[in-house]
């Protein structure tokens, strides 16, 4: 059973129980990511991040490595353009234990000088391993041309020049503007007791002060190109097709889109450019969803000489899908999606993320039947009318890397698309 409470200062508690487990998943998700950024601060939220584990004021790095690894555990975090994730995996027994610790690292963060240094070059050569590989740099370069000069359009890890300039005062100035209660949810699933962790989150979070944070600037997709020339083996392909937020009612249609293109290798996009051109080794669609926007990306990697023929190819199955989706391609998009989900809910750390996710975005946790329900309600009238609009406002955008001089233009793709 799914239980929610909300402290007087705004601070929410969500928690599942999942019986017959002997462990617990248990963190603070804060929405502040990289949209929430200014331009100057670029990659100060992922900063944060790594400075969490760096010590505090009562702990040093290695004792918070410690207590948690002493006891079985493991403690980890992440950064996404909309939340920065502190979380830990414990035995039931040993949750108040991992509550103190993430409530430490999350509240009382030493940011000593030293330890910035540190992990300032540890930022920068995660940085130099991301610009080093293509299939990961490709995909913040979409994320730039689908939304330049916007917060969202911005990299998480933010720019070399800015990481090596930010000090104590950038990072508490993020902290105290943006890690307010409101924008907080203590998230557990698996061996937990509700009630304990309302009285956890009393003693540790019931005291901050309240504020409003700066609102995120609103996602505007434009249908730009960034294209890299570069001496590779392969030529990185990634294309962005504008779709709808997380609150819109076609966001599972999208997903379902998304898997028709290229969810698997019974896909449109993998039969065509794999099984039957032998084009690419990797080739797949996505569905992603933001507070305000969304897009299905797709991705695939090919020689120089086929570049071209990939590109156009992949652009013709999009177009396609508008005429001739049929019932058992919608069927099995379907059923991937929903096994998707409930495989995915197996153990406890994604029942807690998905718990703080959903409780983010609609102030409640929408149970797994309504979402099975909304997948269920998608049927081919709807994913044929999607998969129309998609092709007739060809809102696209592409970045491209490697042997990519012969690629088309992006101009030239969407035409194709409405042609």
């Amino acid at each position: 059973m799914v239980r929610v409470t909300t402290l007087a200062n705004g601070f929410r508690i969500v928690s599942e129980t999942m019986p017959g487990l002997a462990s617990a998943a248990v963190g603070v998700w804060v929405q502040a990511g990289a949209r929430h950024e200014r331009a100057e601060q670029n990659g100060i939220a992922h900063f944060l991040e790594h400075m969490a584990f760096k010590g505090t004021r009562t702990r040093s790095a290695l004792r918070i490595a410690e207590e948690i690894e002493d006891v079985g555990g493991y403690i980890n975090a992440y950064t996404s353009r909309e939340t920065t994730a502190y979380f830990a995996r414990v035995l039931q027994a040993d949750v108040p234990l991992a509550v103190d610790v993430v409530a430490d690292i999350v509240l009382n963060p030493a940011f000593e000088p030293r330890e910035i240094e540190i992990e300032r070059h540890v930022i920068l050569q995660e940085i130099g391993q991301t610009l080093d590989t293509p299939d990961d740099v490709i995909f913040d370069w979409l994320q730039e041309a689908s939304y330049p000069e916007q917060p969202l359009g911005r990299p998480i890890l933010g720019p070399a020049d800015r990481i090596a300039r930010y000090g104590q005062d950038d990072l508490r100035g993020f902290v105290g503007s943006h890690y307010g209660p409101g924008q907080m949810i203590l998230a557990a699933a698996g061996a937990v007791d509700h009630d304990q962790l309302v009285k956890l989150a009393e003693r540790y979070f019931g005291d901050l002060k309240a504020f409003a944070m700066p609102d995120a600037e609103p996602a505007r997709f434009d249908c730009g190109e960034r294209r890299v020339i570069k001496d590779l083996e392969q030529a990185h392909v990634a294309l962005a097709i504008e779709g709808p937020a997380f609150r819109h009612r076609d966001v599972f249609t999208a997903q379902i889109f998304a898997g028709i293109l290229g969810g698997g290798m019974s896909s449109r996009l993998f039969q065509k450019l794999r099984e039957e051109k032998g084009l690419c080794y990797t080739t797949f669609a996505q569905a992603g969803a933001h507070d305000d926007t969304g897009s299905i990306t797709i991705y695939a990697g090919t020689g120089p000489d086929e570049v071209s023929d990939l590109a156009t190819l992949t652009i013709d199955e999009i177009r396609r899908t508008a005429s001739d989706v049929s019932e058992a391609e919608l069927n099995r998009a379907r059923t991937q999606m929903k096994a998707g989900l409930l495989m995915g809910l197996e153990g406890p750390s994604a029942r807690a993320e998905r718990l703080a996710r959903l409780l983010a975005i609609w102030d409640r946790v929408p149970s797994v039947d309504e979402a099975v329900a909304r997948i269920d309600a998608v049927d081919l009238a709807t994913i044929r009318a999607y998969a129309e609009r998609t092709v007739s406002e060809a809102r696209l955008a592409m970045a491209l890397y490697g042997p990519v001089g012969d690629a088309p233009e992006l101009g030239a793709l969407r035409d194709r698309l409405v042609a």
